[in-house]
């Protein structure tokens, strides 16, 4: 039921992405794109499959779940690879019926993060109904606190399955913490009516969000893609290549999933064989060469702040 969930979720998202990708931009202006992996730190084999996706294809970007089980393997090469370019996935949820996970802070410090069984709540809804703002912002403080002790050199933050969009105080706490720690938030510089429609959060603190990163000079995107559907690979590279062939001036960050389609991965999830065509699409020639012929720039967070300041 959670994976079901958690699909419903990700269809939301791609609701957004949808609706931002068809705004207008005034022709001639460059196209950059984050090509940003999420989910790293998650697994062996994800995080095997990321770093090939950066170090061998066209990933620029990856955030990292501090809490899962094979976090410190990912922090590990982050650490001795500073060059490329880390967020943290901050995690309010542990959503696989079983491989879960609990909060890096004190349970006892965040009680309403977590359900009977000690875990981060299997869903966003509960995430809504549950979780007290400021136990979230001890939790996510924990998170990036950790990230930084295992020597991550972080770049942005952003948050899982959307979580911190579900409530209008927990997004008061995903952008001051990012504040708090000077570090750029995953964020859209204009809330379209249908986001806001979707997102009531969005719709009554949205603007005053943007201001407060304006203020401080923080990047904020134009457009979001992530894609969820497709029942074939054939299907879902095909959706990557209408992004990208339909791709329109300004920053655009585009959210896959990296993995390898083994029995590990199986066993935690459903969507084993779609992260694997993600690495896939990603690590080919092909797709480089459309990206070049489009006159995609592909760039990370980190660049997307110096080009702010």
């Amino acid at each position: 039921m959670a994976k079901f969930r958690y699909q419903l979720l990700c269809l939301a998202w791609l609701g957004w992405a949808s609706v931002a990708f068809c705004q207008s931009h005034s022709a001639g202006q460059p196209k950059y794109l984050i090509i940003h992996a999420d989910d790293a730190g998650m697994s062996h084999s994800v995080n095997r499959a990321t770093i090939d996706a950066m170090e061998r294809g066209l990933v620029s970007s990856a955030s990292i779940i501090v809490p899962a089980a094979w976090f410190p393997e990912f922090a590990d090469y982050a650490r001795r690879h500073p060059e490329k370019d880390y967020g943290i996935h901050l995690a309010l949820t542990s959503e696989w019926d079983f491989y879960r996970w609990g909060p890096v802070a004190a349970r006892e410090k965040v009680p309403s993060l977590v359900d009977e069984q000690g875990f981060l709540w299997d869903n966003v809804a509960l995430v809504a109904e549950m979780v007290k703002a400021e136990e979230a912002a001890v939790e996510l403080r924990a998170q990036i606190d950790r990230a930084r002790r295992f020597g991550v050199p972080l770049s942005h933050l952003d948050t899982h399955m959307g979580a911190l969009f579900s409530r209008p105080d927990l997004l008061d706490v995903y952008v001051k913490v990012g504040l708090e720690y000077d570090l750029p938030v995953l964020f859209i510089g204009e809330i379209a009516p249908a986001v806001a429609e979707e997102y009531p959060a969005l719709a009554s603190r949205g603007a005053a969000m943007i201001e407060r990163l304006k203020a401080r000079r923080m990047p904020l995107l134009d457009r979001i893609g992530q894609f969820y559907d497709g029942d074939t690979h054939e299907e879902r590279h095909q959706r990557y290549i209408d992004f990208l062939r339909g791709l329109p001036p300004g920053v655009s960050e585009l959210i896959i999933h990296c993995g390898y389609d083994n029995e590990e991965l199986r066993a935690i999830t459903n969507s084993s064989a779609r992260r694997d065509g993600d690495r896939r699409i990603f690590m080919d020639l092909a797709t480089a060469a459309l990206i070049k012929e489009q006159g995609i720039e592909v760039i990370t967070w980190k660049q997307f702040r110096a080009m702010q300041r």
